[in-house]
């Protein structure tokens, strides 16, 4: 339980917890029956301000391409991605430093092994400590995920609430309905699950737990699995975003390229111990 019940797997139940929320949100919106057509003087600020001004930006985007409203939302996923760009970089270089100090973080938690409450206070002191020192922000993680959330929402509402993409056609898809062949949902569960797992290849073996595991697949089968009744349109967002985010993580970390380092950094100590056992045993013989 003790290693279940991180920092980092709270932060990523929480965020789990989010998601589902919002999928409950959005469910309960899909069954009010058939929504009246958005405009800037819809009811709530929420319609009027944000759900408005987006089904005018992704109308005015679709006419930039001939009317296809898929290859709208496929652009309009592109440019939230690069908007979160900076965001995303800061995200992976304050993993990657939190990587470089993992050992210590590990020393730390060997020091104060106790689970009373002064044990775990001091634990927390010195690893905040710790990440002050080092520049890492812990909660930089979750930043993207955060402000995307909102993004599909109003995506959503804006789908839902504009006759031209409730009724648009993308491929073999009717964009205000789910993927009847269920195509889009298995590639959004395929590809949170490559961006999830690729993002964990730069984290120390000794580091990854069998909870943060469970949380690679439980994630990319809860995608999966509200991909099958969520309108194709928020799904296509979905396969668009994390096919962008494996793209980036290669560009940002090159996850392939530090394991392949960390290998040889393990292979050179392996070596150096094994020298270090000869020339013991050489000295021995000596004497």
């Amino acid at each position: 339980m003790k290693d279940i019940l991180t920092k980092k797997n709270v932060k990523r139940l929480l965020v789990l917890l989010t998601v589902v929320a919002l999928a409950v949100v959005l469910t309960g919106c899909a069954s009010n029956g058939k929504p009246e057509p958005v405009s800037h003087t819809s009811g709530s600020w929420w319609n009027r301000w944000v759900i408005y001004y987006m089904s005018t930006f992704l109308l005015w985007l679709s006419k930039l391409v001939g009317n296809n409203y898929g290859w709208a939302i496929i652009i309009f996923t592109i440019i939230v991605r690069l908007i979160l760009y900076p965001l995303s970089a800061i995200q992976i270089k304050s993993t990657t430093k939190m990587q470089k100090i993992q050992p210590e973080i590990d020393a730390l938690r060997k020091k104060y092994p106790g689970s009373d409450t002064e044990s775990r206070t001091l634990l927390s002191q010195e690893t905040n400590k710790l990440y002050k020192e080092a520049g890492i922000n812990p909660y930089a993680g979750c930043l993207p995920l955060i402000i995307q959330l909102p993004v599909m929402y109003a995506l959503y509402g804006a789908i839902w609430q504009t006759p031209q993409l409730q009724t648009g056609h993308f491929m073999w898809m009717d964009l205000g309905k789910p993927d009847p062949y269920f195509i889009m949902p298995i590639l959004s569960m395929i590809l949170t699950f490559i961006s999830t797992y690729i993002s964990q290849l730069s984290t120390p073996k000794e580091s990854q737990t069998m909870s943060t595991k469970i949380m690679t697949y439980g994630m990319a089968i809860m995608v999966g699995v509200m991909g099958i009744y969520f309108q194709s349109a928020i799904v296509v967002y979905w396969v668009i975003s994390n096919l962008f985010q494996v793209v980036q993580t290669f560009i940002l970390q090159n996850p392939i390229k530090y394991r392949r380092e960390q290998e040889e950094k393990e292979r050179q100590e392996r070596e150096r111990k094994r020298q270090l056992r000869r020339t013991y045993k050489r000295l021995k013989r000596r004497k």
